[in-house]
């Protein structure tokens, strides 16, 4: 039996990358995939071919940030599928600059999608999953939550998300509903792939296993966090990054 066979997923940032690859793993896994995006293009893109491989998909194109999009969007998932099992807060961009030189705009933007988007996302899952006396939901921190160069406004956000998770796994636990983060490393996506080269071999040198992480490793573990097999995990922090933050 597929392991997420009848539950509903709900999946942030989910048009391109580990989001991507995550739809498409829970999609073959049996889930019936919620797919959010503010690429309106790839995204329904992504539900075509999940639907065209057999699977059941419903795009909706709007920002986290939005808390009555938020809200409006979880709505229509359970009335058109009937419940929310698992929440996926995938959602994020990237403004890098030396703090120094760090604009406003750039620190809000960072924190406003990754951090509260992540908050109210969660926050309105909880209002259904409660409900049904259990859940999942599973945020995506970072190895920059360690600290990174240029990345202040990034790495407070993902920091952020660990207290956050920590705290959610502690309030939301009498109703059966596990919260856990995963902290990717160097993984092959569109934000990575503008890396210049003499970068990238220099950030893959410092990793032990000697390569970048794919957004299907990544997929890989979000399905383990999800399915009926983590069951008694619930307040962690996962870093899937080839062992680059050991020692840290």
């Amino acid at each position: 039996m597929a392991r997420l066979q009848g539950k509903v997923a709900l999946i942030t940032g989910a048009a391109g990358g580990i989001g991507l690859a995550t739809a498409r793993r829970f999609a073959q896994e049996g889930a019936i995939v919620a797919v959010n995006d503010m690429n309106e293009a790839a995204g329904i893109k992504e539900v075509e071919e999940i639907c065209a491989a057999g699977g059941r998909a419903e795009f909706y194109h709007g920002s986290v940030t939005d808390a009555d999009f938020v809200k409006n969007m979880m709505k229509d998932v359970v009335h058109r599928f009937g419940k929310l099992d698992i929440l996926i807060n995938n959602a994020g961009v990237l403004r890098d600059a030396m703090s120094h030189r760090m604009t406003e705009e750039q620190w809000d933007t960072i924190m406003n999608i990754h951090l509260k988007g992540t908050f109210f996302c969660s926050r309105t899952a909880f209002e259904h999953m409660k409900h049904q006396n259990n859940g999942r939901i599973i945020n995506t921190s970072s190895t920059s939550s360690q600290g990174n160069i240029g990345q202040a406004n990034y790495a407070a956000a993902k920091a952020g998300i660990i207290g956050l998770t920590k705290t959610l796994a502690l309030e939301y636990a009498r109703y059966h509903i596990t919260v856990n983060a995963v902290a990717p490393g160097f993984i092959t996506t569109s934000m990575t792939a503008a890396i210049p080269t003499h970068v990238h071999e220099a950030v893959v040198n410092r990793i032990p296993l000697k390569r970048k992480g794919e957004p299907e490793e990544v997929a890989n573990l979000h399905l383990f966090l999800a399915s009926d097999e983590s069951s008694y995990i619930t307040g962690q922090v996962i870093f899937i990054d080839g062992g680059g933050t050991v020692g840290m």
